[in-house]
């Protein structure tokens, strides 16, 4: 396919004179932690059934990505062609990342929770050649899926399942050692060598293009900002099919020449358990993930003497929360906001973490520009809530085959679709989104506020505010919570809280919907186009 990477050009010259386009891809990375570290381990890989997990030095691991790149290259799998992997935090999962930069393919991973008609959609328009999924995971039988969609996929060649057992197997059919040797790496610094869909949580997903000058000077920038070292033990417990599992969970590891610890399937009180055996010091997730942990030493687990970083994004940290996670595990919880579109944009540094953390989403990692702006294009002074535009070395090379979407101005200024503030130091506050305001009689609800403060109730484990149509104030407001076992939490609690919280009744939710969960993708973020749809039957009945 011809990937054309159109938001890279204005950026080329300024971005490599001033270093923050260093011309590396991730086989340089690779071949320095070879070289410095061939024996230390580079992946640990838990998986579910399996009695041990499977370890991998930086030595065995490049073994087996050769062998898989010279099985890709001998299926005819060739510069540029895409390689989807439906996969869970596996071994096999970086490899294969690791083998389609080797021989210059573009990896597009694609989350285990998509089904056919994501997947149809994705893979046709990816134009993807190979189609990689496990055979069973989750009680779903990936490989009858599979099999049953092959037909409808006009570019397929050639469907590989893990742990299978026929022709088609992962390792006959890439695990090969009769396969010839490689060409030296076709993969260039400016040529895209990842594709990766958005959630599709608003709409039909669009296919985000990546370079390895995009996506690095991320995770560089990242790097120094969260002061991370080749002596992290990192937790990949998100997922690798989004770009927080697969560029800071999955690339930083090879780049530090560190080492990856990886989770199929989160459960917090075995992750305590492999964090406290593996010593490990780092990860990132959404706040979900630490709130899991909290709960779970407080029932019993152990806590770890090693890990004290976390990065958390997706959506706005509980101050609660960040001091709970400091109080009981001597964690510190760094916020960070960001897009697939151009990685984490924001984040908290690890020393003004229990200070900001909680009150924003950080501030611009090196080498990226914010502006807020207001309905007529002009710049907002600090503090006041507008439009978020950004610029910069990790803003992504466009939209696959829909240039039209792409939403950068002629300056270079991408607008983010998100509602936002900055305050007199510089750190950023995501407000809401832009089609997510709630405004009722002419007022603006601060979403963000109420939810906050219906997060910090002692019943209640996840809030989200919400509109839906009136037909005379516009719109009125619904607030969705889920509740710790055992604990009630009626409407009048709710306009209690919030006259004890003193927050004017122009801002009390008018309606208070109780759910056992929360909708949420498969990292940990609120589908919050769920509730509004479940909400705008409210305004249809009244």
């Amino acid at each position: 396919m011809n990937f054309e990477p159109v938001l890279i050009a204005q950026r080329m010259e300024p971005m490599k004179a001033s270093g923050l386009w260093r011309d590396q891809t991730i086989n340089t990375f690779f071949d320095q932690a070879l070289e410095r570290c061939p024996d230390k381990t580079a992946i640990v890989s838990y998986r579910e059934g399996q009695q041990a997990p499977i370890r991998l030095s930086y030595r065995e691991l490049s073994s087996r990505v050769d062998r898989i790149a010279r099985g890709l290259r001998a299926l005819g799998v060739g510069h540029s062609d895409v390689v989807t992997f439906q996969l869970p935090n596996c071994w096999e999962f970086i490899a294969l990342a690791l083998a389609c930069a080797r021989i210059g393919a573009v990896a597009n991973p694609v989350m285990p929770i998509f089904r056919q008609h994501e997947l149809n959609f994705m893979l046709n328009f990816g134009e993807s050649k190979i189609f990689i999924v496990p055979r069973h995971f989750r009680h779903h039988d990936y490989a009858a899926m599979a099999r049953e969609m092959a037909p409808k996929l006009a570019y397929l060649e050639q469907l590989i399942i893990l742990d299978g057992d026929d022709e088609d197997s992962f390792e006959r059919r890439l695990l090969r050692d009769d396969t010839p040797p490689l060409d030296k790496p076709s993969l260039q610094p400016d040529e895209v060598m990842l594709l990766m869909y958005t959630s599709g949580t608003t709409g039909e997903p669009k296919g985000v293009m990546h370079t390895s000058n995009t996506l690095f000077s991320n995770l560089h920038a990242y790097i120094e900002t969260m002061e991370l070292s080749d002596d992290e033990v990192i937790l990949g417990a998100s997922p690798m099919a989004h770009l927080t599992g697969y560029g800071y969970l999955a690339m930083i590891p090879v780049i530090l020449g560190a080492t990856t610890v990886l989770l199929d399937i989160w459960n917090p009180q075995q992750a305590l358990q492999i964090i406290c055996a593996e010593g490990v010091t780092f990860s990132m997730s959404s706040a979900t993930f630490v709130a899991d942990m909290c709960m779970a030493i407080e029932d019993g687990a152990k806590t770890s003497p090693t890990l004290r970083k976390f990065n958390c994004a997706g959506a706005p940290i509980p101050p609660v929360l960040i001091e709970r996670a400091h109080q009981i595990m001597g964690l510190t919880v760094s916020s960070a906001w960001g897009m697939t579109e151009c990685g984490a944009v924001t984040i908290t540094e690890p020393q003004r973490a229990l200070e900001k953390s909680g009150t924003s989403d950080g501030k611009p990692v090196p080498g990226i520009e914010l502006r807020v702006i207001d309905p007529a294009g002009n710049p907002l002074p600090p503090g006041q809530s507008g439009e978020l535009l950004i610029r910069g070395a990790s803003l992504f090379a466009g939209y696959l085959k829909r240039p039209q979407l792409n939403g950068v101005d002629s300056e270079g200024w991408y607008n983010t679709g998100d509602l936002a503030l900055i305050d007199e130091e510089g750190y950023l506050r995501i407000t809401g989104r832009s089609k997510d305001v709630v405004i009722r009689g002419g007022e603006n609800i601060p979403v963000v506020d109420i939810e906050n403060l219906l997060y910090k109730h002692p019943a209640i484990t996840h809030a989200a505010v919400v509109g839906y149509p009136d037909q005379r104030f516009g719109e009125r407001v619904c607030a969705f919570v889920a509740l710790k076992p055992e604990q009630t939490f009626g409407f009048d609690q709710m306009v209690q809280y919030l006259t004890e919280q003193r927050v004017t009744k122009t801002y009390f939710p008018e309606r208070l919907e109780i759910m056992q969960q929360l909708p949420q993708t498969p990292s940990g973020k609120l589908q919050k186009f769920k509730l509004r749809e479940m909400a705008r039957a409210f305004g249809n009945q009244e």
